[in-house]
């Protein structure tokens, strides 16, 4: 399928690494140009390095309330314009919700939320001289409660719900946004979590790995492709009927309507 993204510009955020790595490739790959934004120097020129100028790397703290506006201000000037933005960028802190500080909750909103929302006010008047479109990439817990992801759950309706509310704003503006929740992916992040389980359970790590699967009631986790292919195509024309359209990417762990 042809999605029609050759030489259009793209900022990807949380791009060294993980989900947002794969999606940079990929984008790269449809042959489109990226602006590749995370806070590691070294992961993003090594992203960089085979695109031959085709991806930007950009290194800096989105938490920043200032950053959001000086990224969109470096890829225009380098690019002349954007096309896509994925907001991917944000960690959460797990654990007992009597033991969260207030830092742990501004840290958790900071760069998960606030940093999409500032990216999306920066990028909005380009994005709409583009008719672009916005994919943000949330997560499952945003719409399924948990004890021990509270700080986590909280962001990630916030941000579905701005995802929402720009999405009605973008109709007239002519600027698509949706979003992507994805439930276990086979990041750094969950490896963590795999080898945490394997030590608890003292067992070795694929078990684990499988056990876990099957708690969460899926047989296996995702891939970080699998989560960049469907971002592809949501940034893409031919979903231009996706309009506020949520993606539950989760092997089947939710079952709620």
């Amino acid at each position: 399928m042809n999605l029609q993204l050759t030489d259009k510009v793209a900022i990807v955020t949380g791009a060294s690494k993980g989900i947002g790595r794969a999606i940079a490739t990929t984008l790269l790959d449809e042959g489109m140009r990226v602006a590749a934004v995370a806070r590691s120097h070294d992961l993003l020129d090594a992203l960089a390095a085979p695109y031959q100028g085709r991806c930007l790397p950009i290194a800096v703290d989105l938490s920043h309330a200032e950053a959001p506006d000086a990224v969109v201000a470096r890829v225009t000037a380098q690019f002349a314009g954007i096309d896509v933005l994925v907001n991917n960028a944000g960690a959460t802190r797990r654990g007992d919700f009597l033991t969260l500080s207030d830092r742990d909750w501004t840290d958790g909103f900071g760069l998960k939320f606030y940093a999409a929302m500032r990216l999306g006010r920066a990028a909005w008047p380009h994005l709409q001289r583009s008719s672009g479109a916005i994919v943000n990439i949330v997560g499952i817990g945003g719409r399924t409660g948990s004890a021990e992801f509270a700080i986590g759950g909280a962001v990630n309706a916030a941000l579905l719900n701005l995802t929402k509310a720009l999405a009605d704003r973008g109709v007239r503006d002519g600027v698509r946004v949706n979003a992507i929740n994805p439930g276990g992916v086979a990041t750094d992040r969950l490896r963590v979590r795999i080898r945490e389980v394997s030590a608890q359970r003292q067992i070795d790590e694929n078990t684990a790995q499988a056990e876990l699967a099957r708690s969460l009631g899926v047989t296996r986790f995702g891939e970080p492709e699998e989560i960049a292919r469907l971002v592809a195509f949501l940034a893409s024309p031919v979903a231009s009927y996706c309009q506020g359209t949520i993606v539950d990417a989760d092997g089947g762990q939710t079952r709620t309507l």
